[in-house]
């Protein structure tokens, strides 16, 4: 097989730096130390959870959940339109009287 071959097979599975064209194609074992070194170093077991999980996560599940975010949005939807309506009346009564 030709390195760059191996290289683009393994390129998601293996770390570019680790995973040499030298070190693949030898055909030796021993050739591979680094590499199970590397990965013996990471960590086992699933993947910690991550504190953060977006505006659903943090407003509406778990301990302090609350309908702010959504109420703050219909109130300032509301606010906008109204100003917005409000506005137009005014350029409305500008030449006319009711």
């Amino acid at each position: 097989m030709q390195p760059s071959l191996i290289r683009r097979q393994l390129g998601g599975l293996v770390p570019p730096k680790i995973a040499t064209p030298s070190l693949l194609s030898s055909g030796t074992g021993g050739g591979l130390g680094p590499l199970v070194n590397f990965y013996s170093k990471l960590p086992k077991g699933p993947a910690a959870t991550s504190a953060s999980g977006g505006i659903k996560a943090r407003f509406f599940n778990g301990k302090n959940a609350s309908a702010a975010p959504l109420l703050f949005t219909i109130l300032g939807i509301f606010g906008l339109g109204y100003t917005i309506d409000y506005q137009m009346h005014l350029k409305h009564h500008k030449n006319h009287a009711h």
